[in-house]
C-alpha cells in the first residue's frame, strides 16, 4: 500500500496590489478601508474606483443607483450587495432589471460582501460591491 501523496500546503489566496485595484482592507461600524482610503459612508466599489453611494438601505437599490457600473469601461458581471448587519429581500423586479442589464446580484451582510468581493477580485472576476456600513 502506498502512502497518500500530500497536496499543496499553501492555501493562501493572491492579494491584489491596492495601488492598482480597489481592495477592501477592512470594515467596521460606519467605516470601510478600501485600498489607501478610509470611507465613512455607503460606497460602490469596482476594481478601478470607489465611489460614494447615495443609498442608506438595501431596498433602495435600483439600476439608476448603479450608474457608475454602467459607465465603467469593463462591464460588471456580478454585484455583491452588502446590506448592513444582515441580508434583506430585494424585490424581484429590481433583480430582473439588473439581470436584463447583464449584472448578477448576490445579496449578503456587509462583512460577507467584503470577503466575497476580495476573493472574486483576486480571481480576476468582473465584480463590484455595493456596501452599506454596519
Amino acid at each position: 500500500m502506498k502512502p497518500p501523496v500530500p497536496g499543496p500546503a499553501d492555501k493562501t489566496l493572491p492579494t491584489p496590489d491596492p495601488a492598482q485595484v480597489q481592495y477592501i482592507r477592512s470594515y467596521g461600524p460606519g467605516r470601510f478601508a478600501i485600498s489607501e482610503r478610509e470611507w465613512q459612508e455607503p460606497v460602490l466599489v469596482t476594481p478601478a474606483a470607489t465611489y460614494p453611494w447615495p443609498i442608506v438601505r438595501a431596498d433602495e437599490l435600483s439600476l439608476e443607483s448603479l450608474v457608475a457600473l454602467r459607465s465603467a469601461a469593463t462591464p460588471t458581471e456580478l454585484l455583491v450587495l452588502g446590506c448592513g448587519p444582515r441580508a434583506v429581500f430585494i424585490q424581484p423586479d429590481v433583480r430582473a432589471e439588473l439581470k436584463a442589464a447583464g449584472i448578477g446580484l448576490e445579496v449578503v451582510d456587509t462583512g460577507s460582501a467584503c470577503r466575497i468581493y476580495n476573493v472574486l477580485l483576486a480571481e480576476g472576476r468582473r465584480v463590484a460591491a455595493a456596501l452599506i456600513p454596519l
